[in-house]
């Protein structure tokens, strides 16, 4: 004989699946530790950096307090309160935090290309004569003779096999004339600084 009460135990099936429309807990964490770790990286940035996203108030005070805090448990704690201050953001203030953070990284980028242009620089010096009087124009105070030992030793270091040692020390050369190139704009406005304060 069929039961009767077989199949109709008094709900939908479809009933359970409203209450699955909301993230699970898995994806609840992920959210929560993105969000801490984007709290790590602020507390990890400068003061002044800080000061300038633009996040709630309470949000950055307690950001500016656990940069302040040396005491590892304590600042576990202050990091684990950024945490919770940061979830009480809305998407759109987190996308800008987001923003902000990632146009920081920009300079680092540009760093990068200059450091391949020195790269390529060494590479021409080493393939073509004609750099170094290049590099003697615009660099006036380039040891000539030092350079073009570098260049000799590295040249024979690539023949050769050996460790790259003068091929290092041509980067290094070309980092330093263009650094010390980007200095002076610096050191002349220092004395002038100097000199209104006597």
């Amino acid at each position: 004989m069929p039961n009767s009460n077989r199949g109709s135990t008094g709900f939908q099936s479809n009933e359970f699946e409203q209450e699955y429309e909301r993230p699970s807990k898995s994806q609840l964490k992920r959210e929560m530790t993105a969000l801490q770790k984007l709290g790590a990286e602020l507390i990890a940035e400068p003061r002044e950096r800080v000061k300038r996203v633009p996040m709630p108030e309470e949000v950055r005070d307690a950001i500016l307090v656990c940069q302040t805090i040396k005491d590892h448990e304590g600042r576990r704690r202050q990091l684990q309160y950024v945490g919770k201050m940061m979830r009480t953001l809305e998407e759109e203030e987190v996308a800008l935090i987001r923003k902000t953070i990632d146009s920081w990284k920009q300079p680092s980028r540009a760093e990068t290309a200059a450091m391949h242009a020195l790269e390529r620089r060494r590479d021409k010096l080493l393939a073509d004569d004609g750099a170094l009087t290049e590099l003697r124009a615009q660099y006036p105070e380039l040891d000539v003779q030092q350079m073009r030992t570098l260049i000799r030793n590295a040249r024979r270091e690539q023949t050769e096999n050996k460790p790259p040692k003068a091929y290092r020390e041509i980067f290094q050369v070309l980092k330093q004339l263009q650094s010390a190139a980007a200095k002076p704009a610096e050191t002349d406005e220092q004395p002038e600084e100097e000199d209104d304060d006597e």
